[in-house]
């Protein structure tokens, strides 16, 4: 009996090792249970609604937590929308401006309180105040008083040529989509709008404040930022975040144009009444035409986190430091969105913003394309998503949707076990 008990005890006791080993080890077993549900409440929310296709991923310092697709790619073929479907990013590409100005500054070929005149072949001077230069810094906070007018969204997308235009609306109010005959350098475009003599100048091509003073968000200001980088550095903008960005993070899926990237993974494009759009680009392809695949933003998006730490290895640390530096104060903005937790226009750093929640990151939006990008700076983690069609309807029924989407990306990740 005494053996009989001793044998009892022993199986109970490694019963209860078992047990225990299988506890330490079930963070990695209940994280899949919890993605897989992820999955299944992100798949009911793309089949129930509105959104043709879309892309997430969720990430922290130490790498890519959860990616997937979901929906089409291709309302005519139904391809499904993956992980590795490309599209362009819209605004968000404008963080891509921000880390390229760094690291032209680390070659030591610019500052960032250098007036924008030591750099350009034109003069771009705001003519209400004609004796306030502008500085590479007030163009990286969108404080410069240059302004995004009508001519600017009339005259800056380019259709793509040599494509079949059949049943494809062109027509988009929002945004102009230019013949590609109209298509011009970006030097020409930037000298054109810039000067008060120039082809599309007019008068509130500038903002009735003198540079440094108002905040104020602007395409045209980015996209001569970027020019500003060439010029400083001898390559151009696309070549130079290449080599510098988009190579040492082994984004692989992505360029500038159409011709850098692979096509057959390119998602098509809708309006919100279902209806398909052509191909595009921008003259002022730095503000928003970077195409890439949500698993690439992943990439992107750990480096960032990893920037913010202080161990990115795009930058050095001063200098993510100074990238991630808030650089206005409360009289620089007219109004700000206090109650927004993914505002980055309430404190821009250097073509990226913080919100008043503390997220960090930028959202993007074109004809056809929505697309957020933030991180979470006390937890260190981020999300990223990316939709192949507009926004919102007049219902917004969309909108609520890519919100849902975000929110339940955000409630799960409080869920899972991560390191």
């Amino acid at each position: 009996m005494r053996k009989l008990a001793l044998i009892v005890i022993i199986v109970i006791s490694f019963s209860s090792c078992n047990k225990n080993k299988k506890n330490t080890d079930n963070p990695i077993s209940e994280n899949q249970i919890l993605l897989d549900s992820l999955t299944e409440e992100l798949d009911s929310i793309q089949k129930n609604g509105q959104i043709i296709g879309f892309a997430v991923a969720m990430v922290n310092q130490n790498g890519v937590v959860y990616e997937k697709g979901f929906g089409l790619a291709n309302l005519e073929t139904k391809e499904k929308y993956t992980e590795n479907t490309i599209q362009h990013i819209a605004s968000v590409s404008k963080t891509l401006i921000g880390i390229a100005l760094m690291k032209a500054k680390e070659m030591g070929k610019l500052n960032l309180d250098d007036p924008i005149k030591d750099y350009l072949p034109f003069k771009v001077i705001n003519p209400k105040y004609p004796n306030d230069v502008i500085t590479i810094r007030q163009l990286a906070t969108h404080t410069s008083s240059i302004n995004d007018t009508d001519q600017y969204m009339n005259l800056a997308w380019i259709l793509i040529k040599d494509q079949d235009l059949t049943n494809i609306s062109t027509n988009y109010p929002e945004q102009r989509l230019n013949s590609s005959e109209l298509n011009i350098p970006m030097e020409k475009y930037l000298n054109g709008y810039l000067e008060t003599n120039g082809a599309y100048y007019q008068d509130d091509n500038y903002i009735n404040f003198k540079p440094g003073e108002r905040y104020n968000y602007t395409n045209i200001g980015a996209t001569l930022c970027a020019f500003i980088i060439e010029k400083a550095t001898g390559q151009s903008f696309d070549s130079f975040t290449e080599e510098h960005i988009l190579k040492p993070l082994n984004m692989n899926s992505s360029g500038w144009s159409l011709e850098d990237v692979d096509i057959k993974k390119h998602s098509k494009l809708y309006r919100n009444d279902n209806t398909l759009l052509p191909f595009y680009t921008a003259i002022t392809y730095p503000d928003g035409m970077l195409i890439s695949s949500s698993s690439d933003m992943a990439k992107y998006l750990v480096e960032l986190i990893n920037g913010f730490t202080g161990e990115g290895t795009l930058l050095s640390k001063e200098s993510y430091k100074e990238l991630f530096t808030e650089q206005l104060k409360e009289q620089n903005f007219e109004t700000r969105n206090a109650g927004h937790p993914y505002n980055g226009d309430y404190s821009p750093a250097i073509f990226i913003g913080h919100s008043a929640f503390g997220y960090i990151g930028h959202s993007g939006g074109d004809a056809g394309v929505g697309t957020w990008m933030y991180f979470d700076k006390e937890k260190k983690t981020g999300r990223y998503i990316v939709i192949n069609c507009d926004m919102g309807n007049d219902e917004r029924a969309r909108e609520l949707e890519y919100y849902a989407v975000w929110d339940k990306m955000n409630e799960y990740f409080d869920k899972l076990s991560i390191k």
